[in-house]
């Protein structure tokens, strides 16, 4: 897209999937901007929508910690059970190579969505009270757009549920209260990011 010379890039939005630019209109609330090319939404505000986001992420910090220390599944066999957290995942091995794959899983696991879920709370508090931006709130909202991609909850979720079915017809499985926070905590991320417009946090930032 062609832009003359002289144009302010405060004037301009760039769509963050294809790069396409384009000059910055007044969106009403309720209504979405959208790319042309591929259809991604560049602007969507809403209504309260930082109280929104605020309450979710918050609920996605407590799930996180919550989910760790609570037991994510029993496997049962031949009269003997087993529960296992994921903090005794990542305690499991005592030495070699696995200990770096175990406590660095569980790191992604959980680190990841509960640093971006208090990142964003930190962004949004503020902004959700009508007060000032909190110091360093700049470089806090762009550190959880760069984690967004990689704090995938909701794959971890699905594929323990794949994989833990298969083990049913080895053994018992039961899934315990983890798993399910891991659960909610997929739908409260979907939830957040949907009521999440990044235009309207930068402009209000």
């Amino acid at each position: 897209m062609s832009l003359p010379a002289h144009t302010d890039p405060a004037d301009l939005i760039g769509c963050p999937n294809c790069d396409q630019l384009y000059r910055l209109q007044e969106v009403p609330e309720g209504d979405r901007a959208v790319c042309q090319r591929c259809h991604t939404v560049l602007i969507s505000p809403r209504a309260l929508a930082f109280n929104r986001v605020l309450a979710l992420s918050v609920a996605n910090v407590i799930l996180v910690l919550a989910a760790v220390f609570h037991p994510f599944l029993q496997i049962s066999t031949a009269g003997l059970a087993n529960r296992v957290s994921l903090l005794d995942v990542a305690t499991s091995f005592q030495s070699g190579a696995l200990v770096f794959v175990s406590v660095s899983s569980v790191a992604m696991i959980v680190l990841l969505p509960l640093l971006r879920a208090a990142l964003v709370a930190y962004v949004v508090a503020p902004l959700a009270m009508g007060g000032r931006r909190w110091p360093g709130a700049l470089q806090a909202f762009r550190f959880a757009q760069d984690l967004k991609p990689w704090a995938m909850t909701e794959i971890f979720a699905i594929g323990c549920a794949v994989a833990l079915v298969k083990l049913g017809g080895l053994a018992q499985v039961l899934f315990g209260p983890a798993f399910w926070m891991f659960v909610a905590l997929s739908v409260f991320v979907f939830l957040a990011d949907r009521a999440l417009c990044t235009w309207s946090i930068w402009s209000a930032l």
